[in-house]
């Protein structure tokens, strides 16, 4: 079977962003990992948030794949508050490098089931947690820009982390 150009669109834009991602996750610090990203509602260090997409990628890909097979995705009520600090604390003790990882394989998981997905399918309506009521493709894009939204976060703090081996600040 080949690849719708809808499916093959989603493909390209979740590998690039996987790209982005590995490179300005792969090249921090070890102090880095510990800047805080989000202060409210708690803190989440960089390595939080490192967490978060690994847990929300496999999450969100199983929402996708329910959907395609014609599931209702999300539970109504579905409370990722919840669901994110379970996750936060269920991954506290893997590595980074581990955490790296387990974030690569994720995105291959979803890059293989979706490149299986016949086009046909992205029009499907299934519930996305943060999203409500959206078609399977808007999910997918999601996963995308749920990762791009937070790296602009990364991005916007890193002007004030220091380089690797650079000095603190006021020292």
């Amino acid at each position: 079977m080949s690849m719708g150009e809808r499916v093959r669109a989603l493909v390209e834009k979740l590998e690039r962003g996987e790209q982005k991602s590995r490179q300005a996750l792969g090249q921090l610090s070890p102090e880095q990992w510990q800047a805080i990203v989000y202060a409210e509602p708690h803190a989440w260090t960089l390595r939080d948030l490192l967490a978060h997409f690994v847990s929300a990628e496999a999450e969100l890909l199983a929402l996708a794949q329910d959907v395609a097979r014609g599931g209702t995705g999300a539970p109504e009520g579905f409370d990722f508050d919840a669901f994110n600090a379970e996750e936060k604390q269920r991954l506290a003790g893997r590595s980074n490098e581990a955490l790296l990882a387990e974030l690569a394989e994720s995105r291959r998981a979803t890059l293989a089931w979706l490149r299986e997905l016949p086009e046909e399918t992205l029009d499907r309506v299934g519930r996305h947690p943060a999203l409500g009521d959206v078609t399977l493709e808007t999910m997918i894009l999601a996963i995308y820009g749920h990762q791009l939204l937070h790296m602009r976060d990364v991005q916007r703090i890193g002007a004030s982390l220091p380089a690797e081996g650079d000095a603190p600040r006021g020292e």
